[in-house]
């Protein structure tokens, strides 16, 4: 901490008093955080020469820690002017010299101030002679007092005088009984505090090769879960996708709150040496850019959750967060890390969040390997087992394969930690899309919501694949709205939504929402591909062909062959219509290039023939989904174009071997 004055500075109406670390206006305290309220009393000490930046960075910060030491002074600077309410442009306090430091300028009195109480129960003060006072600076030199004064020869308090001071007397005992009255019959409303929403800004690394910066991400990604799951009835966190559009962006505090429509920012810095890591943090209020709390850890790599548990802990005192013994024990007592498994498996999540065949793969050995390393570490288990759980969407692993080896994953990590909440939906996940068990599904996806109910995932997951399936729509759609509020930034979330207001028969909404999705995010191929089939089933085809196009461009796919395509699919539905149409995407699911989510797979091929009419073929193509175990066949009571096959026998057995015979699906 820099070197503390020995007496109160006052400048103006302002006063620095180093016995209460406090900075008063007219005798009022003005609220600033420790880093700036450092700065102005580094200055104001120093105020007879040039304090230079890199003086100031050594004295607040210290030279063991590491900091974007442009972006923190300035911060700084910034938040000491609001707080004097000081105009960069023509300062009367701070002035700026540029490329150099800055300088302390207005003038310095140590006498004591007089004061003397009001009857408001203020006081009025009275500055120094030596005080200039700036045009409404709130000190009323001139006022007159409310008292009637004595005459300045008598001495003697007159009976006028005698009778003025004793009705002001009675008076202020009135207002005080009234107010005590009131105070004791009326009893204030009750209100319902609102759950406060955090944001956690992609740290910066600051590790001299660029390549780690999968380390100061993964990073972002833990504190996110571990302040996700600390007071959820309280406080929510928008989820890592959201919160990693605005890595290398250049937007202030303010813009990024209301953009995501956040009551506090946590923001730092991550610099990796050898073993060591050293971590510098600000948590940040939205409403006025308040730095709340601010410190520096350097700690070895082994030691990273008890880094990351100390953060938490500090945050959760500073926003006055309600934890329960559980939550407490868990800080308390964050175990040592193998560093290498610990790399591993940030690598992991650097791989996985990538969405590729080729990244998924990578993420599943970056996995095993950080498992080789420390067989008993969960989160390791259970980002193996999401990650197991999801390869059959990018076509890394057939389900026949990977959803067996996705429930021993995530049973061993919740046997390791039953409060691993990404451990519950994993298993939920899988219950419900191999092994048909419903219930158990619902207890485990409840469960991972009841442990962390900001994971955007889970409610997405417990929305798809067990709300709409057992067609509890409104429930559906109200899981992935809480989704989209977590995870606001993400194009999966945001077109997925979509896809549930089609399983609940509600077009019009899902063509809103896919239309709202591309705009925000413009090359997302599958969000234009559901769109496609969407216009398709309605009849707009010359839509869909135009949105078909975009999916397959935006997939990669040559120019030329989405073209050809193109025209292939306009020809086919100028000559043959609607069966021209369909028949045409059938002959396509044969080529190898197709874009995401088409319908090249025994269950799309099922569509495509149900829109033919040609119910058997479509019925073979269901019973050979199920016998590969598609994902897809948790939509067997809700996919549209099914409607009129629905009665087939041979569709009603298929339902029960799904175990939803029973299901009621009402519109």
């Amino acid at each position: 901490m820099a070197h503390m004055p020995h007496e109160t500075i006052r400048f103006e109406v302002f006063e620095l008093d180093p016995g209460s670390f406090e900075l008063r206006r007219a005798g009022r305290l003005v609220k600033l955080e420790r880093i700036p309220l450092q700065l102005l009393f580094l200055l104001a000490e120093n105020r007879d020469r040039l304090v230079t930046r890199e003086e100031i960075l050594l004295t607040i910060w210290g030279k063991d820690v590491f900091v974007d030491a442009d972006n923190s002074i300035n911060t700084a600077v910034r938040k000491a002017r609001q707080a004097l309410k000081d105009d960069p442009e023509n300062p009367r306090f701070l002035r700026t010299i540029p490329g150099k430091g800055y300088r302390f300028t207005a003038p310095v009195s140590t006498e004591a101030l007089a004061t003397f109480p009001l009857l408001d129960g203020s006081r009025e003060i009275t500055p120094p002679a030596n005080t200039k006072l700036p045009p409404h600076s709130g000190v009323r030199k001139d006022t007159p007092s409310a008292v009637p004064q004595t005459s300045p020869t008598s001495g003697v308090l007159t009976p006028e005088v005698r009778r003025a001071i004793f009705s002001a007397v009675a008076l202020i005992a009135l207002l005080a009984v009234g107010l005590l009255l009131r105070s004791h019959f009326t009893k204030p409303p009750k209100t319902i505090p609102k759950k406060a929403m955090l944001v956690v800004l992609p740290f910066l690394n600051l590790s001299a090769d660029p390549h780690e910066d999968y380390f100061a991400d993964g990073m972002t990604e833990e504190m996110i879960t571990q302040l996700g799951s600390l007071d959820p009835q309280h406080l929510g966190v928008i989820a890592r996708t959201s919160s990693m559009q605005y890595k290398g962006a250049k937007k202030g505090a303010a813009q990024v709150a209301r953009e995501l429509g956040v009551d506090y920012l946590l923001e730092g810095s991550v610099r990796r040496s050898n073993q060591r890591i050293r971590v510098a943090a600000q948590l940040i209020q939205a409403s006025d850019q308040t730095h709340l709390w601010a410190a520096d850890f350097d700690r070895d790599l082994s030691d990273v959750l008890k880094f990351q548990s100390d953060l938490a802990l500090a945050i959760s005192n500073k926003i006055e967060l309600t934890l329960s013994p559980s939550a407490r024990t868990r800080l308390a007592e964050a175990p040592s890390l193998n560093a290498a498994a610990y790399e591993a498996y940030l690598q992991g999540l650097h791989d996985w969040d990538l969405r590729t065949k080729p990244a998924v793969e990578r993420a599943i050995s970056e996995f095993q390997h950080a498992l080789a390393l420390d067989p008993n570490y969960a989160p390791a288990h259970g980002a193996l087992a999401r990650a197991y759980s999801l390869a059959p969407v990018v076509g890394a692993m057939p389900p026949m394969e990977s959803m067996p080896k996705a429930r021993e994953a995530a049973q061993r990590a919740i046997s390791l930690d039953p409060s691993l909440a990404a451990g519950h939906s994993t298993l939920g996940f899988v219950l419900a899309h191999y092994d048909f068990d419903w219930p158990a599904a619902e207890r485990e996806y409840l469960r991972a919501l009841d442990l962390n109910p900001n994971d955007a995932y889970a409610h997405l997951f417990y929305s798809n694949s067990y709300l709409s399936p057992l067609g509890r729509h409104a429930e559906a759609i109200s899981e992935m709205q809480k989704a989209v509020a977590i995870d606001p930034f993400s194009a999966p979330v945001q077109s997925f939504l979509g896809r549930t207001y089609i399983w609940a028969r509600q077009y019009d909404k899902a063509q809103a929402q896919f239309r709202k999705c591309a705009e925000m995010f413009p090359g997302f191929a599958i969000d234009h591909e559901r769109l496609a089939q969407l216009l398709a089933f309605l009849g707009r085809f010359e839509d869909a062909i135009d949105e078909d196009t975009k999916a397959r461009l935006l997939a990669g796919e040559e120019e030329h062959s989405a073209l050809q395509k193109e025209g292939a699919l306009r020809h086919a539905l100028a000559t043959r219509g609607s069966q021209g149409y369909w028949k045409q995407l059938l002959e396509f699911t044969q080529l190898p290039v197709n874009p995401p989510e088409a319908y090249n797979s025994p269950f799309g091929t099922a569509i495509l023939y149900s829109q033919l009419g040609e119910k058997s073929k479509a019925l073979d193509s269901l019973e050979k989904a199920f016998d590969q175990r598609s994902l897809s066949m948790t939509e067997l009571t809700i996919e549209p174009s099914f409607d009129p096959i629905r009665p087939d026998p041979r569709f009603q057995t298929l339902l029960r071997r799904v175990g939803l015979e029973k299901t009621i699906v009402k519109y």
